[in-house]
């Protein structure tokens, strides 16, 4: 059974995985803390930490894991290079797994979509639209540039074009389309709840205990 410590306990992610975590035989829910609490100790008593708050807050407890030795998960989105690259650090001292979103379906999206910008041809002009609820800070989503990463790795000189919305209590929706003069193709994933967020950051919970040091992606943990 693995001892699993989350962050933002008190956040509407952490407190889902927490809860999740419970009913999961898999997991121990060993510790949780928030904002303003001192988490040393906590981990030093957790096989793996779930982490889902600020950037500042995430790089400050990556490089905390690192000096443990203990893994951690990270979902936060909004990192900048340089926090991705203290991440990337840490990675060299633990296993970490990092993604822009934890879901199995985004997660197959993201192949979907590469797969597609890598088969269509330069005629194709690429839009993307995504939602998300009012609160959401980062825009676009962590997920959307992602998926631009993706487009453009394929298609380095198309220019994606991405309306971000920010309304009511939409947990999350990514529209990916690629048009042409002779065809559409959409390619689109809806969240109906977060719980696919956390079951996916649980996944990767149990996926990475016992992995050598290095930065993973959820592609990894599924195998895609």
């Amino acid at each position: 059974m693995i001892k699993l410590c989350v962050s933002g306990s008190k956040g509407k992610m952490g407190s889902r995985i927490s809860e999740l975590a419970k009913e999961d035989k898999r997991f121990e829910l060993a510790s949780q803390f928030d904002e303003g609490e001192d988490p040393k100790g906590l981990l030093e008593s957790c096989d793996c930490l779930v982490e889902f708050t600020s950037p500042e807050a995430t790089v400050a407890h990556a490089q905390l894991c690192a000096k443990l030795g203990r893994p951690v998960v990270i979902g936060t989105t909004g990192l900048s290079d340089e926090q991705k690259k203290a991440i990337e650090e840490a990675a060299k001292s633990v296993p970490v797994v990092m993604s822009p979103n934890m879901s199995v379906g985004v997660n197959l999206l993201f192949k979907m979509v590469a797969d597609a910008a890598k088969t269509l041809g330069k005629d194709y002009s690429v839009d993307m639209v995504e939602a998300h609820h009012i609160n959401k800070k980062d825009s676009p989503s962590g997920t959307a540039k992602e998926l631009e990463r993706l487009i453009k790795k394929s298609k380095p000189h198309t220019e994606v074009h991405i309306d971000s919305i920010r309304e009511g209590e939409i947990v999350g929706e990514h529209t990916v389309t690629f048009d042409s003069d002779v065809d559409m193709i959409e390619i689109t994933h809806s969240a109906k709840t977060r719980d696919i967020f956390a079951q996916g950051a649980l996944e990767a919970a149990h996926w990475l205990v016992g992995k050598k040091p290095g930065l993973y992606t959820m592609r990894d943990v599924l195998g895609l």
